[in-house]
């Protein structure tokens, strides 16, 4: 028998007592997402559908932008924007209907309605969860104005192919249409996210014609805030597994189906343009200055899953929990934590740091997550100087040794060079700069150091000139190769 699908016609054929996100008759879009992926409907899109439930309006609808594969337009087109969260606890597993995405666009198939989204009054709020690459950015920073789809998107001959290249567009259209205010809000882990944001929209606008980019710009600094926020919650890929449990739960196929624990975190800075959802009605945090959470996160949880993805990986753990079950790891993880993060850190007045800490290793333990350290171990070049380097580089600058920082860090060497796990499984590279990063560890391992500490997207030269960090460095790397 076919099993019907998730869609607003078919909800009445769902089993009773699984929680709907109805839609209101006032149902409209008031928030543009780009980068609509597992994360952003597993977090983002769940505070906005409960911040309307609470403030009992239906005018912060969601249009998510997909940014390369129109996958996500062909899992929730069908389904009006449908889709199940399927949350599970070591304990116990449930599943919910979201509603509050009213629309989802391909930007490569539709730049045109992407643009004209963006410019309409009615949008209060732009959300971005494009990936720390998905910024386009040269080592220091800035924007990366040799990246040839930037230089594209400057051009504008053609739809734009880059997030900010979306963003400035649709920004220059609602200047010359109506110039309502607009708050964007990056919910990617990034240092100062909002700001990086501000500064990309700032360099693509003074590499504009200065007739061009000169008013685009004033504008922008008097009218388009730019937030900095955190975000926390595990995502981990959804399986085959996933979905049927999930139709068997529902009663209903869903191809748009995410998977999450039951932790959420968000932390936002307060400062607006104009209105936004109730979230701090439902559990997010508005605060006058997020850094010292988003430190909190970067660098005690964020580390440390990149420790136990690349340590557990190279040891064959698939996934996360059973990294973290390896006694060896999880002390590794702890101590990482405890004695080269802790130090760092500016601890937030509502955190206890203590609890914190035991709190990410029981996360990491949750066996029905199965989350893969492949999947963690992703895009390493771009997530290491934002979740470990910062570390490294204040202990070192402390005077002290950042010995489990510093395993990480190797970890992801062996990891890029042997490409293969203690029982000769192939280990997939995933990352931007994949061909960078293979050819600098090709050669002998007594090298290995070096050459990668040389590969200057990842190191400064602060950090490549520390002959306490290479010596560090050189210890670890052995001691994996010797254990592998």
């Amino acid at each position: 028998m076919d099993v019907p699908r998730l869609a607003t016609s078919t909800l009445d054929d769902i089993t009773p007592g699984v929680p709907v996100g109805v839609r209101r008759p006032d149902a409209a879009i008031g928030i543009v997402h780009l980068g609509i992926g597992a994360f952003h409907r597993a977090h983002q899109a769940v505070f906005t559908e409960e911040a309307m439930a609470a403030e009992g309006v239906g005018s912060w609808g969601i249009c998510g932008v997909t940014q390369r594969s129109r996958g996500v337009v062909d899992q929730l087109a069908p389904q009006d924007g449908l889709y199940g969260v399927l949350e599970r606890s070591d304990r116990e597993v449930s599943v919910r209907v979201v509603g509050s995405v009213l629309e989802v666009v391909s930007a490569a198939e539709q730049p045109e309605l992407v643009r004209s989204r963006i410019a309409d009054a009615a949008v209060g709020v732009v959300t971005l969860t494009v990936t720390e690459k998905g910024y386009r950015r040269e080592p220091g920073g800035r924007l990366d104005l040799r990246d040839t789809a930037v230089q594209a998107d400057l051009a504008g001959t053609a739809a734009p192919e880059t997030a900010i290249g979306r963003l400035a567009r649709g920004l220059q259209r609602r200047r010359e249409e109506n110039g309502a205010p607009l708050t964007v809000l990056s919910c990617d882990n990034l240092v100062g996210n909002g700001e990086v944001v501000r500064t990309l929209v700032a360099d693509f606008c003074a590499a504009l014609p200065a007739a061009e980019g000169q008013p685009l710009w004033e504008w922008v600094t008097s009218n388009v805030s730019f937030p900095s926020s955190m975000v926390d919650r595990i995502v981990p890929a959804t399986t085959d597994d996933d979905r049927e449990q999930a139709q068997h739960l529902m009663g209903l196929r869903d191809a748009g189906l995410v998977v999450a624990e039951p932790f959420r975190q968000w932390v936002i800075e307060d400062h607006f343009a104009g209105p936004v959802p109730a979230w701090h009605r439902v559990g997010a945090t508005l605060t006058a200055d997020v850094a010292p959470y988003e430190a909190v996160k970067l660098r005690l949880l964020n580390a440390t899953h990149s420790l136990l993805a690349y340590t557990g990986a190279l040891a064959g753990y698939e996934t996360i929990a059973e990294a973290v079950r390896d006694e060896t790891l999880a002390a590794a993880a702890a101590s990482l934590m405890a004695e080269d993060a802790l130090p760092t850190l500016r601890r937030p007045d509502d955190l206890d740091l203590d609890d914190y800490q035991r709190s990410v290793l029981d996360r990491f333990a949750n066996p029905a997550l199965r989350h893969r350290t492949t999947q963690v171990a992703m895009d390493g070049s771009m997530k290491l100087p934002v979740r470990l380097l910062g570390t490294v580089r204040d202990r070192l600058r402390a005077g002290a040794e950042p010995r489990w920082a510093a395993m990480a860090v190797a970890a992801w060497m062996v990891y890029v060079a042997r490409g293969r796990d203690a029982a000769g499984r192939a280990l997939p590279l995933d990352d931007p700069l994949a061909d960078r990063l293979r050819a600098a560890a090709a050669g002998s391992d007594g090298g290995l150091v070096e050459r990668m500490l040389a590969v200057d997207e990842v190191f400064d030269p602060e950090l490549r000139d520390s002959e306490v960090l290479r010596s560090l460095l050189a210890e670890r790397v052995e001691e994996l190769l010797v254990t592998r």
